[in-house]
């Protein structure tokens, strides 16, 4: 397949990180282009200046996909005045579509905050601030004798019947179902105006609300029945915890300086800030990537001795050690870049295995606007 539509991967996006989780202040989405738009070419970048633009351009991008937003308010007006108005212009003038993940990213199981703590080498870790817990749901389907362990296989590939570090969880009961084809159908099993009984198997399995559609989708696909009858039951059980900010033991504790070198070499940087006395003891370290001035007081009462982030402003650093906790400081970019080749590669192997014709590029101007001289 030469090129897909736009749509088609805004919701491989959305099968990664749903815009519903993110945080209501956030802008998320297609926020410049046209869903029916035709793409062969995908950029991915950490931020959308005017020079990766240009860039985008340059390599005959049709799509970028952006973790900071484009447009994070309202604007009034579009015109060549400002820096803003010029993107929007060059962009929608060469076709490009932007496409921005942001908080929900942040937020959603293995998505960058979990991608950070990786980073840094910590296996295991705790949700600071839960924002979101996923909705579960039952979905009971009843089909024909001998046709149930196919549609189990399909909806478990689907992403359906998981529990915990379970596959494939389903139940299994036998019963009659009844129905008369009426004119105009084409039924698998009986003749059109007559009551038939069938020997039938209701299956049921539990699926999140992130799966739903897909699973039934695919379930109906596979279905022997022209009308397949199922049920979906919205369930108390809640699924994952999602949210925002990692809270992590060490391993082996260590002091802050011994730390900090860590953190500075995994994250491959020059120079990092570092705030408190340099052989504190730490224990427990509260990471958060990008802006983490808000998660102080939430790092502090998680019992973290350190709070590692990457955009910490003066008096919430003096707040923070005034309250004994410690900050590593490594830069916004820094603690955020490494989710360009994360993407480009899921993009990749996602694209491969749909048959997708679409070319993935990594930006290669979207670097650190600072430097330390």
């Amino acid at each position: 397949m030469g090129v897909v539509k736009c749509q088609s991967i805004i919701n491989i996006m959305e099968e990664m990180a749903s815009r519903k989780l993110a945080e209501s202040w956030d802008n998320v989405g297609l926020l410049i282009g046209d869903g029916r738009q035709e793409v062969s070419k995908v950029m991915v970048c950490l931020d959308v200046p005017e020079w990766v633009v240009e860039e985008a351009i340059a390599n005959n991008v049709d799509m970028i996909i952006a973790h900071h937003p484009i447009i994070f308010s309202s604007i009034k007006k579009i015109n060549s005045d400002n820096i803003l108005g010029r993107k929007i212009m060059k962009l929608i003038k060469n076709n490009i579509s932007v496409y921005c993940f942001h908080t929900n990213y942040d937020i959603v199981s293995g998505g960058l905050n979990d991608m950070f703590a990786a980073q840094l080498g910590f296996k295991s870790f705790e949700i600071i601030e839960t924002t979101t817990t996923e909705k579960l749901y039952k979905l009971a389907v009843f089909v024909p004798a001998g046709h149930e362990q196919k549609l189990m296989e399909v909806m478990g590939k689907a992403g359906a019947g998981f529990i915990g570090n379970y596959s494939h969880c389903t139940f299994r009961s036998s019963g009659t179902g009844t129905f008369k084809p009426l004119e105009g159908c084409n039924p698998y099993i009986g003749r059109i105006g007559e009551l038939e009984n069938v020997d039938e198997i209701r299956l049921e399995t539990i699926v999140s609300e992130k799966n739903l559609n897909k699973v039934v989708r695919e379930m109906l696909k596979a279905h022997p029945y022209e009308e397949a009858a199922y049920d979906v039951y919205e369930l108390e059980n809640k699924g994952k915890s999602m949210g925002l900010g990692r809270l992590v033991e060490l391993e082996k504790e260590t002091n802050l300086e011994d730390l900090a070198l860590r953190i500075k070499k995994a994250l491959n940087v020059d120079s990092i800030k570092v705030a408190g006395e340099k052989n504190r003891i730490i224990k427990k370290a509260a990471l958060i990537n990008g802006a983490g001035n808000k998660f102080v007081n939430s790092a502090y009462f998680a019992g973290a001795q350190v709070l590692v982030t990457g955009d910490m402003q003066y008096h919430q650093i003096m707040d923070a050690v005034e309250m004994g906790l410690c900050v590593i400081d490594a830069g916004h970019f820094a603690t955020e870049k490494i989710m360009v080749k994360h993407i480009a590669h899921a993009l990749k192997s996602k694209f491969e295995q749909l048959k997708y014709g679409v070319e993935v590029i990594e930006s290669q101007s979207n670097i650190d606007p600072v430097i330390t001289i």
